[in-house]
């Protein structure tokens, strides 16, 4: 009787033993999957985050090269959304700020005569930028107009009514500025009823060279 109690619990031990055996190398397999599925999907988020393209001041498409200053604006939807100018990651224009209004959005201005005195105003080497949201031509005249060609805009003696415009020039500029975009309104070509689309413009502003 005691060698047949000895080896069922011989037989008993063994199964144990072999059990845990099985248990483990399973239990092991499982955890060699589990990490390597941890490990190949850590690779996969840093492949990604390295393929991930970069962000730019302002969200322009490159970045700018050194003593230039990032912009991107764009002039207003009809008369619902308005205009936006950041420069150097800083939204100074927009809708969400509220501080935009009817016209062309460089201050707010409701008369002709402070804008043309808002204009005479600048000193050599400011930067200025300008976008219109609605309508910024009814009440042009034509020394705010010169006023306004003179910091480099080609565009500003044919904006008409309810023309869409941007424009980034600068007191003092020899050259016409590169940086312009205006459609005209068009009822045959506009995007909204009475107002063409929105324009965007974006670019890199050179510092001024003392």
């Amino acid at each position: 009787m005691r060698i047949a109690g000895a080896a069922k619990l011989v037989v008993v031990i063994a199964i144990f033993l072999l059990t845990f055996y099985v248990i483990s190398q399973v239990f092991e397999i499982k955890m060699d999957a589990n990490l390597g599925h941890i490990f190949a999907r850590s690779a996969l988020d840093a492949a990604a985050r390295s393929t991930k393209p970069p962000r730019y001041k302002c969200g322009i498409s490159k970045a700018c090269p050194e003593k230039h200053f990032a912009f991107k604006m764009s002039s207003g939807a009809a008369n619902v959304v308005g205009p936006k100018i950041c420069v150097e990651d800083n939204v100074l224009m927009s809708g969400v700020k509220n501080n935009v209004g009817r016209g062309i959005n460089v201050a707010l201005v409701n008369d002709v005569a402070p804008f043309i005195e808002f204009l005479k105003s600048f000193q050599d080497g400011t930067i200025v930028l300008m976008a219109t949201y609605d309508d910024g031509a009814t009440k042009l005249n034509e020394e705010a107009r010169k006023l306004i060609a003179e910091l480099g805009s080609t565009s500003i003696t044919n904006l008409g009514f309810r023309d869409n415009w941007v424009f980034c020039g600068g007191k003092g500029i020899k050259t016409k500025s590169p940086f312009e975009q205006h459609i005209k309104n068009n009822k045959d070509t506009n995007k909204y009823e009475g107002w063409p689309e929105v324009v965007e413009m974006e670019g890199c502003i050179p510092q001024k060279q003392d």
